[in-house]
């Protein structure tokens, strides 16, 4: 395809990193964005996000995740801050692991492509992560490369590239969409009256792409998540190597967490079913929430479970019904590309989304963009990532 004029709506990890790849590509892009980036509604806007190649036996994300973590050691280099921090990535089990669970299979299928990954037992975290309480945690391991990138500084270090690259930045435009009539998306209208046109349209607006696509939400949805960050009196304590990005049985329970930042916090999430909302009604953090989060630190981290809570937050996935990306030509608008489906585990992959997006956008080959094609619901499909 050759390279011609491109709206952009949205500028998350998505948008950003499409934007700019397919600028150097030649195309002349536009990207839009309803708030200032990054957006501090925006789930990719945030102090951390964790990044790993751990995905059971999953090939593909594995490969995705190996190439993402050596981009993330680049971008550290090209701009001279480390905003990727490779502290491990230690997950343990309430019980033996078993094949078919994300832990054993994690651990198996990377140590057979040679990886140095550190069995650890109920003995080994009271030596070495003694701020665990072992009497809950059978099995797991520690995987000494991954850990977490700073998402919110991310984003604006995009944002800075790809207007130096010749991107054009419009931001805070009141409730954006995409222009769509008659089987064609012709470019994006604002709810103050103005249009601009383009000969493609790209939309990645994370978790209000169902509000702008209506006809996708048999395929994809809002959910909301909630996340906490404490702020432990002995901040050190919680740093890597006895602290570092952890799931305490997070295929079953959801939950991970990460060791403390610069400013000494620590966040715990959830990574969970969450609940069904609207990206553009309030956010609301549901009543007896840190309750439920203190209850899980008395159990799991003791020493976290009185902290005083520095602030929260609802973020919302957009999740596709199998949890897979959803990266396509749309099949119902021509013009309209999509690029959203995050299913909540899509930012570690942020160095890799910008080639990947653009070949679907130039409908140019891509070994992994198969798996993210416009494909019909089916009731119980996964993809087997959403889980983990």
């Amino acid at each position: 395809m050759t390279p011609g004029s491109l709206l952009v709506l949205g500028g998350g990890c998505f948008g950003l990193t499409a934007a700019l790849e397919l600028r150097l590509r030649g195309w002349k892009v536009t990207l839009i964005d309803q708030g200032q980036l990054p957006h501090p509604d925006a789930a990719s806007t945030d102090i951390s996000k964790v990044v790993r190649m751990d995905y059971a036996a999953d090939a593909q994300h594995t490969a995705m995740g190996l190439l993402s973590l050596e981009r993330w050691r680049a971008w550290n280099a090209r701009w001279g801050v480390d905003l990727y921090h490779e502290d491990g990535f230690l997950v343990m089990s309430r019980s033996e692991l078993k094949p078919g669970g994300f832990e054993h299979d994690s651990f198996h299928y990377l140590s057979g492509l040679g990886h140095a990954l550190r069995r650890t037992d109920a003995a080994m975290l009271r030596e070495k992560h003694p701020l665990w309480n072992a009497d809950g945690f059978v099995e797991g391991y520690l995987n000494p490369v991954g850990g977490w990138v700073e998402s919110g500084r991310v984003i604006a270090k995009l944002a800075q590239e790809a207007g130096e690259a010749g991107v054009k930045l419009i931001e805070q435009v009141e409730a954006p969409r995409p222009v769509l009539a008659a089987g064609r998306c012709t470019g994006i209208e604002s709810a103050d009256g103005r249009v601009w046109t383009a000969d493609l349209v790209l939309v990645a607006a994370g978790a209000w792409t169902p509000e702008v696509l209506p006809h996708l939400q048999n395929v994809m949805w809002t959910t909301a998540q909630t996340v906490f960050h404490f702020q432990p009196s002995e901040p050190e304590r919680f740093r890597a190597p006895a602290f570092p990005v952890w799931g305490a049985d997070i295929a079953k329970t959801g939950w991970y967490g990460f060791p403390a930042n610069a400013d000494g916090l620590v966040k715990v999430a959830n990574h969970g079913v969450g609940r069904r909302v609207k990206a553009s009604d309030a956010r609301v953090m549901p009543a007896g929430e840190e309750e439920k989060y203190r209850a899980f630190l008395r159990e799991t981290f003791p020493a976290l479970a009185d902290a005083p809570v520095h602030s929260n937050r609802v973020c919302l996935y957009g999740d596709t019904f199998d949890g897979a990306f959803w990266i396509t030509h749309d099949r119902q608008f021509e013009g309209l590309v999509v690029a959203a489906g995050d299913s909540g585990h899509a930012f570690k992959f942020t160095p890799v989304f910008g080639e990947l997006i653009a070949d679907v956008v130039e409908q140019k080959s891509n070994a992994w963009a198969h798996r993210y094609a416009w494909r019909e619901p089916i009731a119980g499909a996964s993809d087997g990532a959403r889980a983990s």
